[in-house]
């Protein structure tokens, strides 16, 4: 710079601004606020790290993600092979999708990406919690082999054991493998019984996420059931001593004595799994969680109206449903049985009834006592004798267990 004393002279530039700030100073603050500035905050990518990043190009081969790095990652088609079909080709720029990261720098100074990775991971650590949790999960079977069900969830395998699922049965090997091909493609609630990431075992049960279901089902229905209601249910399963029924989330037992007003000899005879049934409540045990149920109880005691239908002297049929000592048990309607002396089965003295009659033999007999208070019925197979002439029953009882 020039000046009036001396044209040639110069003077060095302000080494302040007009704000007393030096140059350097400026310079500094500046490079400092470029450094601070989010939008330069690049991300150190290592392999295993998972990141939410964001599409910004889609090709047929690749997908461009932007992860934060200094440059944006690519995740090869071969990395994405658990998208199905449709949800490959939804993909558009701006989408926001997981990324593992397999590589963190390639020789172009990309991140190799993996989509499938991504979903495993997260998936793992969702079916870590859900077993410390013990939550249901839901899961599409895929497959099957001859041990269980193949099922997918998102990215990672699991088996579910054929003694695990409730729809498999145990009879033999080709039923087993027809109801595992029937169940491609369904959806089944689980339970994380065994996991193993080091060794991507992943094993699961149906059964137990069924039984908990109903476990919980079953504790509200107790609550709000009483006894005297009647419900609609389905028969479970049948056995020696009575029949389960599923009255909703759960069983309870239908005694052979509660069947029927008839003589039932064993459950299978009147009923089948599956059959639906209506139901009376008898009794609750809140404790033990056990219900007691009642078929006949939903239907009219038939002897209240037995006065009404019968009457002495009147011929009716029957089939022969037991045999005792003094004489033979004869069912004329559900509900109804009477009891055919020994000394109402001919003329000729016999010495037991097996002689005469045996059980399922269809009969005609006549009525020559009737008491529906006390539920007894005396019958007779002499059709043409007068009532008089019948042997007084006394106190045989009304059936060979002694009950009325």
């Amino acid at each position: 710079m020039r000046t009036a004393d001396d044209p040639n002279a110069t003077t060095p530039p302000p080494d302040h601004d007009e704000y007393g700030a030096s140059f350097e100073e400026e310079e500094r603050a500046l490079m400092e606020q470029f450094l601070s500035d989010p939008a330069h905050d690049y991300r150190n990518l290592k392999y295993g790290d998972t990141a939410d990043g964001k599409i910004m190009r889609v090709d047929r081969d690749e997908l461009l993600v932007d992860v934060g790095a200094k440059a944006e990652g690519v995740v090869p088609a071969r990395e994405m092979q658990s998208l199905a079909p449709e949800d490959r080709a939804a993909l558009q720029v701006g989408d926001t999708i997981l990324v593992f990261v397999v590589q963190s720098e390639d020789k172009e100074g990309r991140a190799i990406l993996s989509v499938d990775k991504a979903r495993q991971e997260r998936s793992w650590r969702l079916l870590q919690a859900a077993h410390e949790s013990g939550d249901v999960i839901s899961a599409r079977v895929v497959n099957y082999n001859k041990g269980g069900l193949l099922v997918n969830l998102d990215g990672v395998r699991g088996f579910v054991p054929a003694s695990q699922v409730t729809g498999i049965s145990r009879g033999p090997d080709t039923q087993k493998q027809s109801d595992m091909a029937r169940m491609v493609n369904t959806d089944l609630q689980l339970k994380v019984i065994e996991i193993n990431r080091n060794r991507n075992r992943l094993i699961l049960s149906e059964r137990q996420a069924v039984q908990e279901s109903r476990e919980s089902k079953k504790d509200e229905l107790l609550i709000n059931l009483s006894e005297g209601d009647v419900r609609t249910g389905v028969i479970s399963s049948v056995c020696d001593f009575g029949a389960f029924v599923d009255i909703g989330g759960a069983d309870g037992l239908v005694h052979l004595s509660e069947i029927s007003w008839s003589r039932v000899k064993h459950p299978a005879e009147v009923l089948k799994v599956g059959d639906k049934v209506e139901v009376a409540i008898l009794s609750i045990d809140q404790d033990r969680k056990r219900i007691a149920l009642s078929i006949k109880r939903t239907q009219r005691e038939p002897w209240t109206r037995a006065g009404e239908r019968y009457q002495l002297g009147q011929i009716v049929e029957g089939t022969i449903t037991q045999l005792a000592s003094f004489g033979a048990f004869a069912r004329i309607e559900d509900g109804i049985e009477g009891l055919i002396h020994i000394s109402e089965m001919g003329d000729e003295r016999i010495q037991h009834p097996k002689e005469v009659v045996s059980e399922g033999m269809p009969i005609q007999a006549r009525i020559i006592r009737i008491d529906p208070a006390r539920k007894r019925m005396g019958l007779s197979l002499r059709l043409n004798r007068d009532d008089a002439e019948g042997e007084d029953e006394g106190d045989v009882p009304a059936d060979p267990n002694g009950e009325a």
